[in-house]
């Protein structure tokens, strides 16, 4: 009572009890008075009634002055009761520094002093403070009037639903109260508590078990739903396994159908092919126990076939209760069971899952699938072995000639308005046009998987709703297309009916079909001598027959005739194989057949696709070798001909450096014949230096340029044909590869562009030639020095021109221009001596895009060996990866199969 006073405030009334007219400050004031008037007077408890009056009146300093003097007991509460006044006073640093200043061992003190922080922490935005203080309240007092709700409400404000969720689960557990359990189940429903760890529900839900199994299974159903596609999916279903082994069997399963119906929904999705055995086989084994213990009467054909198949393909992994509770439940369990939507739905999965591995499926599979879900149409397959006239009799039936010879395909003969025929493969559905190109290419070798399918306007199929299938004599495909048929037809010789080799292929059909109808028909009866005879060998027959096939009919037939009998009798027949049958069933464990074929058709694909990885290896690196030999032997050929072609080039340049060098001081020399004695040899050399240049130069233009272009032209030519010679080089190349990759891969083609740019050239260093002229009697030599001088001093005189004419003369015709005229012809074969250092460059050019490609060839190769070596690798090193979902789906369709045969 007194602390209920103390936390409202409300101490004062101590003082104020039963006297109602006077004012709460009037009474006090006269117990001041009157307490003060005692020989040792205890004001304090005046002083803390009168600070609670003042502070009620908002007079906070006075209340804090009166409070600020309490020396009793209640001097705690006093603190805390002018913190809040510093509270009201806005003052909160004050405050909260009062509040903290408080010691005290009373709960409740506490308490209160941590609510009012709490308030203080949020109006100041010290969130981590605030989060602090209200675990420390929760903690110390969860007990105390709404503090449980104030910390629910602050953390689901601030959206802390670690601390929210985590007290929710404290909370259910220590009050056993539903409230708490439907606001953790808000939180989980709201996906807040998918980071947790699955363990730490483990005692709230046994804790909930104990209260309301109802309840535990709704909180169980949410858990589990939202740890689905998280990281910790299967972290939660082993926990989940292990508290359901501790838990007792609920009294009523009927009121665990959410349960059951996740738990088969869970199993389904393990048997996906996402999960390794190596995951699941810790995790099943109590999974499929603890599914068979709670299950309800609705899902336990599933719960009960899950758990057999498991046990079968692992045997001993579930305990024998477990297996003999699972036998029992399977013989009891009532459910409509749609087996072929269920069949068919797992075929897809397969499919999807082959196509993610990028698995070339078989396109029978999805045909035949097609097929069986066509309830409209009966398939009867055909078979028999050579010489029965199987094909014969298919024509006489459907009164039109589709089938010639026996081939090595199957043929899927269906009515149809239109004439429609495919070629089916692995890969592709090819179209063909006409019959007789039906004829060719069933003639042609025909691939491992590859049939023929023929769509006609046939009457006599359409009046009868029946499909043919006509099988190879081998019987190697009649076997795939087994779970096509809803009966079989087989066709022997009367001649020698159902010899050995018949009756081992029977064998193997009844083997791999054992509740697939055969019946018989003996043909080529017209060869048979009389009617005696012929029935005498039926019965014999049938007798033979029925041993093995009880329940089959047996006819004779004859393709020849064409009597109305033989086609009454046939027509009988197919009505009544076809009748009051539940094809839906049958075509469902067909289905289901197929589907396990499928399964391990893809096995063998796992194998074959190894196999042509490591052939894929050898092979490239054995191209490998051929590219990077034919790179070097391009090479050569390039260094070849650039040798080739420079010393062409090189040998017509020299040999024109040679002429001019001879002819040039020959040039000079004959010069000579421009002096006579009546010449002005003051100037003479002047006139003589201009002509030399100029018959230089002449003789250049006219004789060696032209003489050059033709030298060019035929070098060109050589050139050509050293690039054709090439050419050819490269074609055998690539031919030569291309024929090893069954395909234009490579195409190695020479750049004959570069024959243009010489082209070009040639006609530009040929066109025309600029040479500067050159000093050649200009020179300052002792000799022409001389010479210059004497004809300036002596010139004018005639006694001097003789001896000077003979001086001139003399020293042109003996002069040594070697100096003079290498000068020219290199500065003239300046841009051919360029040209020539160019031709490693420009020879190249033609050889760069053959050995670009080659190499990049050899690049992408080597690249292609080590992906495959990789891919093989992880194949050999993780080969669960590609069979452990097999053995997944193979384990759901033998639970299918339990069901279906249950």
């Amino acid at each position: 009572m007194v602390e209920e006073q103390l936390i409202n405030k409300q101490y004062y009334e101590t003082f104020t009890k039963d006297i109602e007219k006077e004012h709460p400050i009037s009474i006090l004031g006269q117990a001041y008075l009157y307490e003060q008037e005692k020989e040792i007077p205890d004001l304090s408890y005046i002083r803390f009634a009168q600070g609670e009056i003042y502070f009620h009146n908002k007079d906070y300093e006075a209340a804090i002055f009166k409070w600020e003097n309490i020396t009793n007991e209640l001097e705690p509460w006093a603190k805390k009761n002018m913190a809040d006044a510093y509270f009201e006073l806005d003052l909160l640093p004050t405050a909260e520094e009062v509040y903290k200043s408080v010691k005290s061992d009373n709960v409740t003190l506490n308490t209160e002093i941590s609510l009012q922080l709490l308030s203080l922490y949020i109006v100041r935005d010290k969130m981590e403070s605030a989060e602090r203080v209200i675990k420390k309240i929760v903690s110390m007092n969860p007990d105390y009037p709404n503090v449980t709700d104030i910390a629910k409400t602050f953390y689901e404000k601030h959206q802390d639903w670690d601390n929210a969720v985590g007290l929710a689960v404290q909370e259910a557990i220590r009050t056993h109260s539903l409230k708490w359990f439907d606001i953790v189940r808000k939180y989980v429903d709201l996906g807040y508590t998918k980071q947790m760890k699955p363990d730490y529900f483990v005692e709230l839900l046994m804790t909930l078990f104990e209260l309301d199994q109802k309840q535990f299974e709704s909180m169980t159903v949410s858990l589990w739903k939202s740890y689905h596609s998280e990281p910790a999916y299967l972290q939660w279903l082993n926990t989940i396994n292990r508290l359901m082994l501790d838990i007792e069997e609920p009294t009523d399963h009927t009121s665990w159908h959410e349960l059951s119906v996740i738990y088969k929904d869970t199993y389904f999705e393990l048997m996906d092919g996402r999960y390794f055995i190596k995951e699941l086989s810790a995790l099943l084994p109590q999974f499929l126990s603890n599914w068979v213990k709670i299950t309800d009467t609705s899902q336990s054909l599933f719960a009960s076939t899950a758990a057999l198949a498991w046990n079968e393909m692992f045997p001993s992994s579930l305990s024998e209760v477990t297996v003999e509770e699972a036998k029992g439940m399977m013989k009891h369990a009532r459910y409509e069971f749609d087996g072929l939507k269920q069949g068919l739905e797992l075929f897809e999965t397969v499919m999807e899952w082959a196509g993610q591995k990028e698995i070339q499926v078989a396109q029978r599979f999805t045909r035949t699938v097609k097929e069986m879900l066509d309830f409209d149409v009966n398939h009867l397959l055909v078979a028999g072995s050579g010489s029965t006239g199987k094909s014969a009799f298919i024509n006489s039936i459907i009164g039109e000639s589709i089938l010639g010879s026996p081939t090595a395909s199957v043929t899927v003969i269906k009515n149809q308005g239109e004439q429609e025929i495919n070629e089916i493969t692995n890969q592709e559905i090819y179209p063909i046009l006409t019959i007789e190109e039906y004829y060719e290419r069933t003639a042609l070798p025909a691939g491992n998987e590859t049939y023929f399918e023929v769509r006609l306007p046939l009457p006599y199929l359409q009046d009868h709703n029946l499909a043919l299938i006509d099988t190879p004599s081998t019987g190697g495909d009649l076997f795939k297309f087994l779970p096509m048929a809803d009966a079989l037809l087989f066709v022997s010789n009367i001649n020698d009916p159902i010899n050995s080799q018949e009756q081992e292929l029977l064998k193997k059909i009844k083997k791999r079909a054992p509740k697939l109808q055969v019946h018989f028909l003996l043909n080529k009866v017209d060869t048979i001598y009389n009617e005696q005879e012929a029935e005498r060998i039926l019965d014999e027959t049938s007798e033979r027959i029925h041993a093995n096939f009880p329940h089959a009919r047996v006819f004779l037939y004859s393709s020849l005739y064409s009597s109305s009998q033989q086609r009454k009798q046939w027509t009988e027949f197919i009505q009544s194989a076809f009748s009051y049958r539940n094809l839906e069933e049958e075509r469902t464990e067909k289905l289901l057949y197929l589907v396990k074929e499928f399964i391990h058709y893809l096995l063998e694909k796992r194998v074959e696709m190894e196999r042509e990885f490591v052939h894929s290896i050898m092979w490239n690196e054995e191209m490998v070798k051929k590219l990077n030999g034919a790179i070097h032997q391009l090479d050569d050929l390039e260094k070849e001909k650039i040798k080739l072609i420079k010393n062409s080039y090189h040998t017509f340049k020299e040999d024109a450096r040679k002429d001019l060098k001879n002819k040039i001081p020959q040039i000079f020399k004959d010069s000579s014949e421009l002096i006579s004695e009546d010449s002005d040899f003051r100037n003479i050399h002047h006139r003589l230096n201009e002509e030399m240049n100029a018959r230089v130069h002449q003789y250049i233009e006219r004789t060696v340029l032209p003489h050059l272009y033709d030298s060019l032209q035929n070098w060109i030519s050589y050139s050509q044909e050293e690039f054709t010679e090439s050419q050819a080089k490269l074609d055998e190349m690539s031919e030569g590869f291309n024929s090893l990759y069954e395909e234009e891969k490579i195409q190695l083609l020479g750049d004959f562009r570069v024959l243009d740019d010489w082209r070009r050239d040639a006609e530009r260093m040929t066109s025309s030639v600029q040479l500067e002229k050159v000093n050649i009697l200009l020179k300052h030599t002792p000799s022409q020095l001389l010479l210059k001088s004497a004809g300036k001093l002596f010139g004018a005189l005639p006694q001097n021109k003789t001896m000077l004419y003979n001086s001139y003369k003399k020293f042109l015709e003996n002069e040594d221009y070697q100096e003079v005229a290498e000068s020219i012809v290199n500065n003239f074969l300046l841009q051919f001596d360029i040209f020539e250092k160019s031709l490693d460059r420009d020879v190249s050019f033609f050889f760069r895009e053959p050995l670009s490609i080659l190499r990049t060839t050899e690049e992408e190769t080597n690249i292609e060996i080590q992906e495959n070596k990789e891919v093989l690798d992880k194949m050999k090193s993780n080969p669960e990866l590609y069979e452990d979902p097999l053995a997944l789906f193979e384990l759901k369709l033998r639970q299918y199969e339990w069901v279906v045969n249950s």
